[in-house]
């Protein structure tokens, strides 16, 4: 079977975070996105002249990519802010790649910045549009994380999946986070399962442990056409495969709560790519919620359906494990300003580059980065390699 012509045609050459955890409530989304990508772009060795193509979403902004071309002095001839919530980062890198393979630009930045902490300092309410009426609008949930219990629960009934392996989930992602030094709980100390059993309950099964965090920050990624990209500052980390799918809006929706359409997008970025989940040294998933991790491991091929929290129960997931995950300490431990698919991104390529100081992983030469948006909703897959994988 012939290459895709996306396969390795387009690589990620420039990655950076913004500060990240509490910046306080004189600081903003716009500066945190436009922090990002100036520290992503000099890890490129580039700058905002070389920019034509822009992918970006700040929180608040009705009109993201005006406001940043305006922030960096950045006109391109190719935009695109489609939201479909924390996984359009992973989303606009597919697209990106369809870019650039396109002729339609030569260098595309990706961008995200959001303030929740210092918003709630500010008093101001949350980002986002109130959405209203939809289906359970009526009974008056507590989104996201009611959709997310309701997926737990019924994970349990079916399957027997217990709160013990839930908190393992929060437990492995607090002991990479402990080797991550700008990770929000770096210095927290460890956790245990009896922490993640005993600490409030938010929405029943989901504790406070199960969620993820509440921070400011941002992120950016460049990619340039693989050509290219071997002249630049850094070793170039190419994108082999990506997919995406949604199946839903209201978690009321989903066909079914025990599985996402994450089968659909890996599925498409496996065959792009060319491998199998057995091919894959590392994972970056989305975790908003424990559930999240243990249902993407079965949904991405790496257990069977049902086997996601003995999977975890195992001790495969966590510093030592056999299938390293969410080594920045993820959206339960490093950092969650509300959208976090650009930094399961970032990590995936700084461990494929050996970047990763304390928490980085020998021998690399593939990673996957999943996002996740809305309730369950949409679903986009990336698997990533260095040179030594095309």
């Amino acid at each position: 079977m012939s290459a895709h012509v996306l396969r390795g045609a387009a690589a990620v050459v420039g990655v950076a975070e913004s500060d990240l955890g509490d910046v306080g409530p004189n600081r903003y989304a716009i500066e945190l996105a436009g922090q990002a990508a100036v520290r992503a772009l000099d890890d490129a060795g580039l700058d905002t002249q070389d920019v034509d193509g822009l992918f970006g979403c700040v929180t608040g902004r009705f009109m993201s990519n005006l406001d940043l071309g305006e922030y960096l002095g950045i006109r391109p001839r190719y935009s695109d802010s489609g939201n479909i919530g924390g996984s359009s980062f992973v989303s606009y890198l597919l697209h990106a790649a369809s870019a650039l393979h396109a002729g339609l630009c030569d260098t595309a930045l990706i961008v995200y910045g959001s303030t929740p902490r210092a918003d709630a300092q500010r008093k101001l309410p949350p980002g986002g549009l109130i959405e209203r009426p939809n289906y359970e609008a009526p009974y008056n949930p507590r989104h996201p994380v009611s959709g997310y219990a309701l997926a737990t629960a019924r994970h349990m009934h079916e399957f027997g999946t217990t709160r013990e392996q839930l908190a393992q989930v929060a437990v492995d992602a607090r002991a990479w986070a402990l080797l991550n030094p700008v990770s929000f709980c770096h210095d927290k100390g460890a956790l245990s399962i009896a922490d993640v059993l005993n600490s409030k309950m938010v929405s029943s099964p989901l504790s406070v442990r199960d969620c993820c965090l509440v921070t400011d920050g941002g992120g950016a990624l460049v990619l340039t056409r693989a050509e290219r990209a071997r002249d630049l500052r850094k070793p170039p980390i190419y994108m082999l495969g990506a997919g995406e799918a949604h199946s839903h809006r209201s978690i009321s929706q989903m066909p079914d709560l025990t599985t996402t359409i994450a089968t659909e997008s890996s599925a498409r970025a496996y065959a792009m790519a060319q491998v199998t989940p057995q091919d894959i040294d590392i994972l970056q998933l989305y975790d908003a919620f424990t559930i999240n991790t243990i249902m993407f491991l079965e949904d991405l091929g790496f257990c069977a359906k049902g086997e996601g929290g003995a999977f975890v129960g195992a001790g495969h997931i966590g510093p030592g494990g056999p299938l390293p995950t969410n080594t920045n300490g993820g959206g339960l431990s490093y950092c969650h300003p509300g959208m976090y698919g650009i930094f399961a991104i970032i990590e995936a390529v700084r461990q494929l580059r050996g970047e990763a100081g304390a928490r980085q992983q020998a021998n690399l030469t593939r990673a996957l980065a999943h996002g996740n948006g809305g309730q369950f909703s949409s679903q986009v897959t990336a698997i990533f390699g260095t040179q030594a994988a095309l």
